[in-house]
């Protein structure tokens, strides 16, 4: 006997230890069999105590009272499976007639605590059936990517969500996005993610950097660059150039007869022959407010560049361009047209924030609630941010830290990747493209 509660003890020991120090082992080895068991033994009690039971069908109550039956009990929702993962564990509910998704939603944060879990977020999957994802522990503390991704052309993973899941930036199905954060916030973390992803991609990388900072250590995989004012306006503009050829092109290639199949009629470059397709353009554009800022009240180099952007956000995408822009702050204070850009930008993160009014700029017009969670990321959570999308939905995300090394590494591990386009070529960085040496690089670091 004694034996077994030394044995006892230990695993016991043994577990609170892991725990604490590696919540990840902790999960796939104890945590994923005591929270299925909760789940399992505490199910219907749980839903009758959050409220989400529904009452006794009326034929059902009406037998009972004829034959003065016991009243029927609440009604519980069907638990179709339970799915452990890595991070997790996943519940498919099949909702009774009566309830909806919101219920659900509303009630996260008491199934969170009846069944003991980080975090519990819902989703509507169909009509009826929702699915319920419990985060056994804080995957947002030590961010750990997964070995395997789905990676893809202009799909790149950069974050890791609150779920456990991995956030994708997808250019084909986002096309333009804008991030705003504060200093220290881990913005700068995010840039240098997605450029690294992106270097090792046949896309090329066009960036504005008026700091002359942030970018500049990438110009060995960039194909323009620009760092001041005037540049920037004369770069965006050729950009439109590009994008107007490549639109005459796509008007080439459409050749619409009454017998030409539906699949077969360009709209965009994804329609054309893979011969005839343009590169995609990847445009970074780091402080926004340094690029459109001026002491001028009529600057007509401003507006060159607000009407350039506004012009390449509308119709860009079809011409596979796409556009990334950083900043502190994105709002009216900027000067007129900036409204009207950032309505274009379909994509919202937002890292910790120094005013509730920067939030609102970026998720007054999608969610309440997401403008409330970006103002409570802590100054110790760098890298976390939110993400906003049109449907009205947000999650919390988290960037793995990527030094300024990694990022440099890949650009110049993938500088023969960079392609030459002609409408662009007075801004390419003039760089030596010389192999740099390891041992120069350590002395240098």
């Amino acid at each position: 006997m004694g034996r077994i509660l030394i044995a006892l003890a230990v695993v016991v020991g043994l577990a609170l230890l892991l725990k604490w120090r590696r919540p990840a082992w902790y999960w796939l080895t104890f945590g994923i069999l005591l929270a299925a068991l909760r789940i399992r033994f505490r199910y219907a009690s749980v839903m009758d105590a959050c409220h989400l039971t529904v009452p006794a069908s009326r034929f059902r109550l009406a037998v009972a009272r004829m034959f003065k039956w016991q009243i029927p009990r609440q009604r519980v929702p069907h638990l179709l499976w339970l799915k452990p993962t890595r991070t997790g564990i996943r519940l498919r509910i099949k909702m009774r007639p009566g309830q909806d998704a919101f219920e659900f939603s509303a009630a996260a944060d008491r199934l969170r605590h009846s069944f003991a879990v980080h975090q519990v977020t819902s989703r509507e999957v169909k009509p009826s059936v929702v699915e319920i994802t419990l985060t056994g522990y804080d995957v947002l503390r030590h961010v750990q990517m997964p070995a395997r991704t789905d990676r893809g052309l202009l799909r790149i993973p950069v974050a890791l969500v609150e779920d456990g899941t991995v956030h994708y930036r997808d250019y084909r199905e986002i096309p333009h996005s804008v991030t705003v954060g504060a200093t220290q916030s881990g913005k700068s973390v995010f840039q240098r993610t997605v450029i690294k992803e992106l270097a090792a991609q046949p896309v090329a990388l066009v960036g504005i950097d008026c700091k002359k900072l942030e970018l500049g250590p990438f110009a060995r995989r960039f194909s323009a660059l620009a760092d001041n004012q005037d540049d920037a306006a004369d770069l965006l503009e050729a950009l439109l150039s590009r994008m107007e050829g490549t639109y005459d092109a796509i008007r080439r290639e459409q050749q619409i007869s009454a017998d030409t199949p539906d699949a077969e009629i360009a709209a965009n470059i994804w329609d054309l022959p893979e011969e005839l397709r343009p590169v995609p353009i990847v445009v970074t554009i780091d402080e926004i407010a340094e690029l459109v800022l001026s002491t001028k009240r009529n600057d007509p180099r401003r507006d060159r560049i607000i009407t350039a952007l506004v012009r390449l956000a509308q119709l860009g995408r079809a011409a596979g361009i796409f556009l990334d822009i950083y900043g502190q702050r994105f709002g009216s204070e900027l000067g007129d047209g900036i409204t009207m850009l950032r309505a274009q930008l379909t994509g919202r993160t937002v890292h910790r924030v120094n005013d509730e009014s920067t939030a609102k700029m970026a998720f007054g017009d999608i969610s309440p609630h997401a403008v409330f969670a970006a103002t409570q990321i802590p100054n110790t959570r760098r890298g976390m941010a939110v993400v906003g999308y049109s449907t009205g939905e947000w999650v919390r995300i988290r960037t793995p830290h990527t030094s300024m090394r990694q990022a440099v590494s890949a650009c110049n591990r993938h500088a023969d990747l960079a392609p030459d386009l002609p409408e662009l070529a007075r801004f390419k960085p003039l760089v030596d493209l010389a192999p740099v040496e390891a041992p120069a690089v350590a002395e240098a670091a």
